[in-house]
């Protein structure tokens, strides 16, 4: 299970990530926001920044699709998103290890092209370096 605080640590890990000052979290690279807090809508009632739903960008609208229809149970959109490549992720039933995965494909995707390229993911707990989505060998 992961928490705001949890995305906070990940997200500033990243190199030359800067933080939106707001009532949740909203973190962005290259001036390009990557993971915020869901900023919930309901009818006749003022917007509630959510720090316990994640919105990630994901960079296409099948990976978007892949991850709803996939993992229905941690993965959500609004009619608001329609269109967008951003995902909802329920933080109470993400693990760490996952949350991590998300967050630096999404500062990937959003980073200038010199950064994320010359940017490798630090050694896990598993002992491997590489790069996700990619193949280290």
């Amino acid at each position: 299970m992961a928490d705001e605080e949890d995305v906070r640590r990940l997200a500033l890990a990243l190199p030359e990530v800067e933080e939106i000052d707001c009532d949740g979290f909203d973190f962005r690279v290259g001036g390009q926001g990557f993971v915020w807090s869901y900023p919930e809508r309901r009818a006749g009632q003022p917007r509630r920044l959510r720090t316990d739903i994640a919105v990630l960008f994901v960079g296409d609208e099948a990976e978007k699709q892949a991850l709803l229809l996939g993992e229905p149970d941690l993965f959500f959109t609004t009619q608001a998103y329609d269109g967008w490549p951003l995902v909802m992720v329920r933080l109470d039933a993400v693990d760490v290890d996952r949350l991590t995965e998300l967050v630096t494909d999404a500062w990937r995707m959003r980073a200038p092209e010199p950064l994320a390229g010359s940017w490798s993911v630090p050694v896990s707990r598993g002992g491997r370096e590489g790069t996700p989505g990619r193949s280290s060998g």
